[in-house]
């Protein structure tokens, strides 16, 4: 920080501050740089030191500081008006509509006060000759601040019926604050409609869109515009995450998580700005802040929550429900001082509604990572018959019989219900055996013992054959646990038994067609697990498919058998390696159990289906298939299902182009993942693919937000080196859209750095060009020189000239603002020419030499614009005539070299001949430019016109000439 010795330090010093990120640091420098001021006994430096004081408390938490300067500034302006130069009183009236907002968000000043300020603003505005659009909206800001409805609607009328001038707001400020006003008349639409040109890039400044897009959250939930509001909350809390003065914006990101089920989200953004909580210098945010703090924790204790841990003011630690009492009595206490200021119940009543507001969406994914607040519900909800409050074990005993006999999903929960009724009661034998049965189902591999006993039950009960069917399922559990050997040996007696009662009518399909399948469950491991037996097990279905087929017609379990024996079938095809016969068979055992209406049974197999068309290309039906799948599985599908099948959909709709449809699967799949507390593996990974699809949209902001979730979980370990390089890359493309140049460099060298070990160096090479170009575009060109450098040493290893050229060329430009100057960017283009020079002498293809051509002609271009660029202004003349006649001949050259290429070529010899003939115009050789412009106009003959650059390059040409026409 060095030392302040005259005004044009104090004027850089100050310019260096405003850089700074907003806060009491930059203020307090401020503070400092007035005091310099002081002593430099120059009046226009205290005045621009006081205007700079100002707008850095303006934009801080410190609001509340800024009357003290602005006051000090009216009486200097008052006694010495002239002291002011022309900018600084343009500033001076500019800042009257701060100090109007600002005694507003200050309940201590007086409504009279703020009263008498308008009547003078409105008085010095007249005098200065400014119109009174800007009084007309302070005054509109006190009315509507007050609930005064009719006199903020005139003040609303005549601020737009005014002239716009210099002293009113931008564009952009005055559409936000327009929409307000229609949003608190209840016509959210309306407020959307006018805050569109903000909200598409037309009008923006310093803190627009940033206020605008965290205004339209509510309004867009309210209209079920969920995927613009959620785009808007993560496009506009980037915006504002770092500006220290945006509390207001800020709480509305907050309160939009508290509306859309993203309470955890909520609780970050609140760990993010402590101060915010304490913060006094604008009373009014605060109080909408902690009136948005009230509405989240209110929302965490409904939800059961009311313990749990939050972030909250400094000094202690916070449950939701305390904080939820503090910060509540903290909102209505700001909201009656302001109100005992306005004489109105406004404020308080607003503030009341604002707490009271209740969720908007159950649960919006937004893409980055978050962890459910609430309780997960069931992954379907379980049908039961109407029964009452405490339903007795008759009527639980029948409901599971039935989801058993109809093959529901939850029939396994509620025989756990039948068991818990039982335990205190007496039951028969078979009910006893019936639920051993079903508990064993659920135990998997650990079920045999519990399988045997269900079988001895249903012999004392007197069923033979349901009793055959446990012991068979009993061997099967043995196979899933490894045992082959033991199950094949355990199936052979129950399967010899069972065919002997049936033959003797001693037993009904159903548990006959239950050890078949039993046993071909068993066959069918030997194949998969040992890849030997497949025609025993073939011989096994088809005998369990002769049994069922055509028999199950009203019956489920059997329909449900045939549909699985087809399978079986379709797994033997696939093991055969004939795929074709594989994915028909699977589709007619998806179709069997969508006709018997188990669609949740055909999801695994319209999956196989899906595999089996990938691997064969056909992603058509591997499309089709993973639809269907996620149809039929509908929401009995576990959450963690339902993750792969849309990340599955995502990257095959993404791979047909469909990006915004690719977009959606992959929201979904990163919501299913954090449901299934898969956050940090299968949520990592869908957030990496979101963040791709959204990149390639344009979507560079609700990209970044994602993209920058995703890396805080992939690793190279669990997800590959690959996908974190890709993802950095992204990242950095991302940043580099958004401005965000140094930030860009930093995930390009991350990137780099990983790659720089892969065997195969393109990707290392491009990191580092791409990392050098946003070093650059930081204001860092040593360091972008050097990551230039090593990705030219990667190109030339790599043999890939064009590359190297363009690596050479763009050093050649960061010369010119590093100690090497115009020498050193002289000899750096000029290596770039002999590069192509020497690749064009060697023996190439015809396309190869075209594109070589190309890259030569735009070298020797780029090499004229940097000579003519270079010259210092206060050269002499004879330097400067000699660096225009060098850049000619670098034209020139440009011009044959882009001749070669013909048509291809045309646009830029067009471009070159253009630039060569100013530079004839400037070495005062008016017959040469107008030849060249003539040159242009003569190659477009005949050309579309309806071609930009054609039109662009005709009408250039044509400036070219006129003052040889005069």
């Amino acid at each position: 920080m060095g030392e302040i010795t005259d005004f044009d330090a104090l004027r850089r010093a100050m310019a260096e501050n405003s850089e700074e990120p907003e806060g009491p640091a930059r203020n307090a420098r401020a503070e400092q740089l007035l005091v310099e001021a002081e002593k430099l006994n120059v009046p226009l430096a205290v005045i621009e030191a006081l205007g700079h004081q100002l707008k850095v408390y303006n934009y801080s938490s410190e609001k509340d500081r800024m009357f003290v300067p602005f006051a000090r500034l009216l009486r200097m302006w008052d006694e010495r008006p002239g002291d002011f130069d022309e900018y600084e009183t343009h500033s001076l009236h500019w800042v009257f509509k701060w100090m109007s907002a600002g005694m507003l968000d200050q309940p201590h000043i007086p409504l009279a006060s703020i009263e008498k300020w308008l009547g003078e603003m409105e008085h010095r505005y007249r005098l200065a000759g400014h119109s009174e659009r800007a009084v007309r909206s302070a005054e509109f800001s006190v009315a509507g601040h007050i609930g005064d409805f009719p006199r903020a609607e005139r003040a609303y009328t005549a601020w737009l019926a005014a002239d716009r001038d210099r002293m009113a707001d931008c564009h952009a400020c005055e559409l936000h604050g327009q929409g307000s006003w229609q949003l608190r008349n209840g016509r959210d639409a309306e407020a959307l409609e006018l805050w569109r040109p903000v909200l598409e890039g037309e009008y923006s400044c310093a803190h627009e869109p940033h206020t605008v897009l965290a205004s339209s959250l509510a309004p867009l939930l309210r209209l079920g515009r969920v995927d613009e509001a959620r785009a808007h909350h993560l496009r506009g809390f980037r915006l504002v995450r770092p500006m220290e003065s945006m509390r207001g914006a800020y709480a509305d990101h907050v309160e939009f998580c508290a509306l859309t089920g993203n309470e955890a989200r909520g609780l970050e953004l609140l760990a993010e700005r402590p101060a915010y909580f304490t913060d006094t210098g604008q009373p009014r945010s605060r109080m909408d802040f902690m009136a948005v703090v009230t509405l989240l924790m209110d929302r965490l204790t409904e939800l059961g929550l009311g313990e749990q841990r939050v972030p909250g003011p400094a000094g202690r630690a916070w449950s939701a429900g305390e904080l939820a009492v503090h910060a509540r009595a903290e909102a209505l206490e700001l909201a009656a001082r302001f109100d005992a200021r306005n004489g109105t119940s406004y404020v308080g009543d607003q503030i009341r509604e604002h707490m009271a507001q209740r969720p908007l969406v159950d649960r919006l994914p937004l893409g980055v990572r978050t962890v459910r607040t609430a309780p997960a519900g069931p992954v379907a909800p379980v049908v039961q018959a109407p029964t009452p409050e405490r339903p007795t074990l008759p009527a639980l005993l029948a409901e599971a019989r039935r989801q058993s006999d109809t093959l529901q999903p939850h029939a396994l929960e509620a025989w756990a219900a039948v068991a818990r009724a039982a335990e205190s009661v007496e039951v028969d034998m078979y009910v006893r055996a019936e639920i051993a049965d079903h508990t064993a189902m659920g135990r998997g591999p650990e079920g045999v013992e519990l399988f045997e006993r269900a079988a001895e039950l249903y012999a004392e009960a007197g069923d033979e054959g349901e009793a055959i069917a446990a012991r068979a399922r009993a061997a099967y559990v043995r196979a899933l646990a490894g045992e082959l050997d033991e199950a094949t040996a355990a199936i052979g007696e129950p399967y010899d038994r069972i065919l002997a009662l049936y033959a003797d009518d001693a037993t009904g399909v159903r548990q006959t067609a239950s050890v078949l399948m039993s046993r071909a469950r068993i066959l069918m491991r030997w194949v998969h697990e040992r890849s030997e037996g497949a025609a025993d097990a073939e011989q096994a279905v088809r005998e369990l498919l002769a049994l069922v087929g055509g028999r199950g017609r009203s019956d489920v379990r059997l329909l449900s058998r045939a549909a699985e024996g087809r399978a079986m079938l379709a797994e033997l095809a696939e093991h055969a390696g004939d795929g074709e016969r594989a994915g028909e068979l699977f589709r007619q055992a998806s179709a069997q159990f969508v006709g018997a209406e188990l669609p949740w049974f055909a999801v695994e197999y319209e999956l196989r289906v899906a595999a089996l068309a990938h691997e064969e290309g056909d992603m058509g039906e591997a499309e089709r298939a993973l639809r269907a799948a996620l149809e039929h599985g509908g929401p009995y599908v576990e959450p963690v299902g339902r993750a792969q099948l849309h990340l599955q959909l995502a990257e095959v709709v993404g791979g047909r182009g469909a990006a915004e449809e690719a977009v959606e699967h992959a929201l979904e799949a990163a919501h299913w993942a954090d449901e299934a507390g898969e956050s940090g593996t299968l949520g990592a990974w869908a957030r990496h693919q979101l963040g791709g699809f959204l990149l390639r949209q344009g979507r560079f902001a609700e990209a970044a937000e994602v993209l920058e979730s995703a890396l805080a979980d992939l690793s190279a370990e669990t997800h590959g080196d690959g996908a974190v390089v890709q993802t950095q890359w992204w990242l950095g493309d991302c940043l580099s859209e958004l401005g965000e140049h140094h930030a860009a460099a930093e995930r390009r060298l991350q990137a780099a750095e990983i790659a720089r070990h892969w065997p195969e160096q393109h990707d290392h090479a491009t990191l580092a060009h791409l990392a050098a170009e946003s070093l650059g575009n930081a204001g860092l060109p040593t360091e972008a020189d050097q990551a230039y450098t090593r990705a030219g040493e990667l190109w030339r290893a790599m043999g890939n000239v064009h590359f190297l050229v363009r690596s050479l060329r763009a050093r050649a430009w960061l010369a010119l603002r590093t100690e090497a100057g115009t020498e050193g960017a002289r000899t750096l283009m000029a290596a770039a020419v002999a590069e192509c020079e020497t690749a064009l002498a060697a023996p190439a293809d015809p396309a190869a030499r075209e594109r070589l051509t190309g890259e030569l002609g735009h070298t020797h271009r780029q090499f004229g614009d940097l000579l003519a660029r270079s010259v210092p202004e206060d050269a002499e003349d004879g330097a400067i005539q000699d660096a225009f006649e060098a850049a000619l001949a670098e034209m020139t050259a440009a011009i044959a070299a882009f001749a070669e290429l013909d048509e291809d070529g045309l646009h830029s010899r067009t471009g070159a001949e253009l630039a060569a003939g100013w530079l004839e115009a400037d070495l005062s050789r008016p017959a040469d430019a107008a030849a060249r412009a003539r040159a242009v106009l003569d190659a477009y003959e005949g050309a579309d016109q309806a071609d930009d650059t054609v039109r662009a390059r005709r009408a250039e040409a044509r400036q070219l000439l006129e003052p040889t026409e005069v």
